[in-house]
């Protein structure tokens, strides 16, 4: 039997992860996703119980306020952190849950290195893209303000510091089909 080979996608927000993964899924790889999993856990009742205990301040009737939660925590260090180390945990489980049996599997981790998930993928491939183009994405993308996205990206580990780490590196400053190509070469090298 083959062992099985589980590839982190990273980058910062707007880099291209999710036009990659994408990609992937058509040429038939399985691919799972941190937000997917995210999302998935937000319709868990314990897991907002949670939360609404960790940010009473961003219950609203009785629920979670989404944009007041993300508000606070794009504006709060310290509630960045519990919030991270609430909810990282708890998706990465489920992440690996779902990798389990596939011989390939990838998995778009954007906060790979911060929250120190390298060690537990087989490889990286870290998609950037200039920091100009990422605003401007993630702007278009979500509907956010470029200040939004702005205080996200310095959330994130500082793009100098990803071109250290042991990546394959994927640059997205161009076409689709020039992401493509560049991730068919990745693929190859795999």
């Amino acid at each position: 039997m083959k062992q099985s080979k589980r590839i982190a996608v990273t980058g910062g927000i707007g880099s291209g992860k999710s036009t990659l993964l994408a990609y992937l899924k058509r040429r038939g790889y399985f691919v799972v996703s941190c937000d997917e999993v995210s999302n998935a856990l937000w319709e868990r009742e314990d897991y907002r119980e949670g939360l609404k205990a960790l940010f009473p301040a961003c219950v609203k009737e009785g629920k979670i306020d989404r944009r007041a939660l993300s508000e606070l925590v794009f504006s709060d260090e310290a509630a960045l952190s519990a919030l991270n180390g609430y909810s990282h945990p708890r998706i990465m489980k489920e992440l690996f849950s779902r990798m389990e049996g596939k011989e390939i599997a990838f998995a778009e981790v954007p906060l790979l290195f911060e929250g120190g998930y390298e060690g537990l993928f087989d490889a990286v491939i870290a998609v950037v893209r200039t920091k100009e183009q990422r605003i401007r994405a993630a702007s278009e993308r979500d509907g956010t303000s470029e200040e939004e996205v702005r205080a996200r990206i310095l959330s994130q580990i500082p793009e100098e510091e990803l071109m250290k780490k042991p990546c394959l590196f994927l640059t997205n400053n161009g076409t689709v089909e020039e992401l493509e190509n560049a991730a068919d070469a990745i693929l190859r090298s795999l």
